[in-house]
């Protein structure tokens, strides 16, 4: 077996395995089965790895000295299937991005600045920049504070993520079919969606299309429900070349990722946290790994800020186009988001913290620089 040191973290609503690309196979075709192995998939326990069982919890950041002058880190994410043998770097997770700044500074890879430390993180997934700004005291990452946030209990210093020029970040255009609203034929007959590639590829569907009010809570979803969400997203990674239809739960299980709107309206969160209509400015839900969302995808909350300003979209029938700071309710509450348009970017506050350092053992050998 290998040992290999990594490092745990919690990122906003996520948490995941850190590690640094210099303790990754050094062969390329070994990298997926490698993170398998540590994760414990496919098995939707991950009892035999360190995954959380839980497609939240079953995220890898692998971290890089910078490249370039541009930027101080370099960054990949994978979503580590729990179900089947692959791992899906097509696109990014904007929660797990929140730890990567202060994971750099901990390990010493960039210098600590009090009392904030900007970090320009190059996402290799989408080859874009996100500037992590992180409060920093007595030279190290600040985690006390008073900032919180839906779906993390308790309190912790912000991290404040801006989201730079996010257009195109998987395929390259904003529209990925060059439709602002394109049909999508399924089981419930014929769809309206709009599928916008901004930070990453969302499919969104109006919630009372497929029945559903837009305010339902993860546990309330029945199968049936679950499978048809799974045939419009299948259907909308086929048009935007991914996968078929049929092929696009086991190729890209990931990307796009579906997320229902509607108007919004008086909803009660999981945590019984009642939240008024006026008090935000859409009701979102969505779904990942095929399965509800707890809370709110970061890149999810990028996407629907951006792609509000997108005429022609169903997201700017509810979203007025002259809103920039926009609250977006969502399972566990309210998010709030900030658009800056020239330079384009999103900015959202987030939370992070260190869980635990150590050392992984693999079940097979591989080649690799390892302690």
């Amino acid at each position: 077996m290998n040992k290999v040191p990594i490092t745990l973290m919690r990122g906003g609503t996520s948490k995941g395995v850190f590690l640094q690309k210099k303790d990754l196979p050094a062969q390329k075709d070994e990298v997926e089965r490698f993170l398998l192995d540590i994760m414990g998939s496919p098995d939707p326990n991950q009892i035999d790895g360190v995954g959380g069982a839980n497609s939240l919890t079953s995220k890898v950041a692998i971290i890089d000295q910078s490249s370039s002058p541009s930027y101080d880190i370099e960054y990949t994410f994978a979503q580590v299937s729990l179900y089947d043998q692959m791992v899906d770097f097509k696109g990014n997770c904007g929660n797990i991005s929140s730890a990567v700044g202060p994971y750099a500074i901990t390990k010493g890879l960039i210098s600590p600045l009090e009392p904030v430390t900007k970090v320009r993180i190059f996402n290799t997934n989408t080859q874009k920049i996100i500037t992590a700004e992180v409060e920093v005291e007595d030279g190290k990452v600040k985690t006390e504070g008073d900032y919180s946030i839906p779906g993390v209990p308790g309190s912790a210093s912000p991290i404040f993520l801006s989201f730079e020029d996010p257009d195109g970040a998987v395929t390259g255009k904003v529209l990925p079919t060059g439709k602002a609203l394109d049909s999508i034929y399924c089981t419930a007959g014929e769809i309206g969606v709009s599928i916008v590639d901004i930070a990453n590829p969302l499919v969104f569907v109006r919630a009372h299309d497929v029945g559903l009010r837009g305010d339902e809570l993860p546990e309330e979803y029945s199968t049936e429900q679950i499978t048809l969400l799974e045939e419009i997203r299948s259907a909308a990674a086929e048009k935007c070349g991914f996968a078929s239809k049929a092929e696009a739960t086991s190729l890209s299980p990931a990307t796009p990722k579906l997320a229902l709107i509607a108007e919004p309206h008086d909803y009660t969160d999981t945590s019984g946290g009642f939240h008024k209509a006026e008090n935000f400015h859409i009701l979102v839900r969505m779904m990942s790994m095929q399965r509800p969302h707890k809370a709110l995808a970061i890149t999810g909350a990028v996407c629907i800020t951006a792609a509000s300003k997108v005429e022609g979209t169903i997201l700017s029938d509810i979203i007025a186009r002259s809103q920039n700071t926009i609250a977006i309710g969502h399972p566990a509450g309210i998010m709030e988001t900030i658009y800056q348009e020239s330079p384009l970017s999103v900015k959202v506050g987030r939370t992070a913290r260190l869980v635990m350092e150590g050392i992984v053992y693999t079940k097979s050998h591989y080649h690799s620089s390892v302690i």
